[in-house]
């Protein structure tokens, strides 16, 4: 399979990732068909990708024509043989349930051409164990960060079993949906960036349950700091720039001792007991209180897309 063969791609899943997923692969040029099971779940990601693509039309990101023309090569199904056929691409974004997985992974080795490219959004879970053996050489991840419709960076790891053409492929494809896809030459469970983000939880949680700071605070210190050096310098390069013998020795005095995990940070429980769920109750460790869901994740997507505008021309760019 080479790109130029690939005229429809299928999206599995239409719950948190899937709308937005959807309208990338769109974005790129392609017909898309996205599957849920359950109708409520379909209509919300109709009015999802409704409200993403005026978003994008009100930012001057698209123009209204252009958001008609992704919205028109996208379509919804509740049956799977449906969603998959004449498919060449196949995104898988279902539940990290291993039955589930297993399932819908047998349902498309029944239903796909042999060279169909599948690949999965799956995190915690290894997608490589539930895919049929015979499908692995053309499968492999492409996993999306939240909002999937913004946000550049798909990670896309290497199973033992994947071909370096189907990698090639998924990443030249990602690419030409504007997407910023990045290699991992071997699967690990939370790739990249979710490690890094479960590493930052102990700290986080260490910082707040000992009333060190405020979550104002924490979040004011991090946005005036390692953000915007991140664009330029990420979390690597940064040694350069202090000095890697200067980081050796921070290591070797050992004045940072890391704080032991707590499997259950108070801070965060509590406001889970009292059932302060973030956004979607009206209350976290933020109070957002007379905002809907909706209204405030329309607020992050506008200042998301102001900072890529902004920093877009950092991401592959080197000192």
């Amino acid at each position: 399979m080479e790109l130029k063969d690939i005229k429809k791609i299928a999206v599995l899943g239409a719950g948190t990732m899937g709308p937005g997923i959807a309208q990338s692969y769109a974005s790129g040029g392609y017909e898309v068909s996205v599957y849920t099971r359950r109708q409520e779940t379909l209509d919300k990601a109709k009015v999802m990708l409704e409200t993403n693509l005026g978003t994008f039309v009100e930012e001057g990101e698209l123009t209204q024509a252009q958001a008609d023309d992704i919205k028109s090569r996208i379509s919804f199904h509740r049956s799977v043989e449906e969603t998959v056929e004449g498919a060449q691409f196949v995104q898988e974004t279902v539940a990290e349930k291993p039955d589930i997985k297993t399932e819908i992974f047998k349902q498309l080795d029944e239903l796909l051409p042999e060279d169909a490219v599948i690949v999965s959004n799956a995190s915690s879970l290894n997608p490589f164990l539930y895919v049929p053996e015979r499908r692995l050489p053309n499968f492999t991840t492409a996993h999306w960060f939240a909002p999937p419709h913004i946000l550049p960076l798909v990670e896309v790891a290497k199973g033992e079993k994947t071909s370096e053409e189907t990698m090639q492929l998924a990443i030249d494809l990602l690419e030409k949906c504007g997407k910023t896809p990045v290699r991992l030459e071997k699967f690990v469970p939370g790739y990249i960036i979710n490690r890094i983000q479960i590493l930052l939880n102990t700290e986080i949680f260490y910082l707040l349950d000992n009333g060190i700071c405020t979550p104002e605070q924490l979040d004011l210190a991090v946005k005036a700091s390692l953000m915007p050096r991140g664009m330029v310098l990420g979390l690597v390069q940064r040694y350069d720039f202090t000095g890697l013998d200067i980081s050796a020795n921070n290591i070797i005095n050992a004045s940072y001792v890391m704080p032991e995990t707590s499997k259950r940070p108070k801070v965060l429980f509590d406001h889970v007991d009292k059932g302060e769920l973030g956004v979607k109750t009206g209350k976290g460790f933020y109070d957002y209180s007379g905002r809907s869901a909706a209204e405030l994740s329309k607020e992050r997507d506008k200042k998301l897309m102001e900072v890529l505008r902004t920093t877009r021309h950092l991401i592959k760019e080197k000192i």
